[in-house]
């Protein structure tokens, strides 16, 4: 019998370098922070990505890394460590390489967790990111 698309990937996610990590977090990311502006402001949809994209950049997520400093455990730190030392030729040119690093470090770490399946973790972890405060 074949297996499914996510236990394969529950499966390997111990292997997946850092980036590919990254790669999937990014996606889980933005959609939560997509559905959370939908779900909170009746705006358009251009406006909705205007708020959208002043929280899924390098700058706010390497802001966000920080906002989760001293909640993680042990394994989601060596996740963010290893993420976070990915090298990466092309740094976006509003980004500082130091912010980019951090902010692939987060990607990482959500990617980590949302392939893990511990959801309640996720919803958690992003829940402390994305407060009030900086949704308005």
């Amino acid at each position: 019998m074949e297996e499914n698309i996510t236990s394969k990937l529950e499966r390997c996610r111990h292997d997946m370098s850092p980036s590919t990590l990254a790669y999937i977090g990014d996606a889980v990311y933005e959609l939560f922070v997509r559905t959370r502006m939908a779900t909170r402001y009746n705006i358009s949809a251009h406006e909705l990505n205007k708020k959208t994209v002043a929280l899924v950049n390098a700058k706010a997520q390497a802001e966000m890394l920080k906002r989760l400093e001293g909640m993680l455990n042990e394994e989601e730190a060596d996740i963010v460590r290893r993420g976070r030392n990915t090298k990466s030729s092309n740094v976006p040119r509003h980004t500082s390489p130091i912010q980019y690093r951090y902010a692939t470090g987060f990607e990482a770490l959500i990617g980590y967790i949302y392939l893990k399946g511990d959801h309640d973790r996720l919803r958690y972890l992003l829940e402390m990111c994305l407060n009030d405060d900086n949704l308005s």
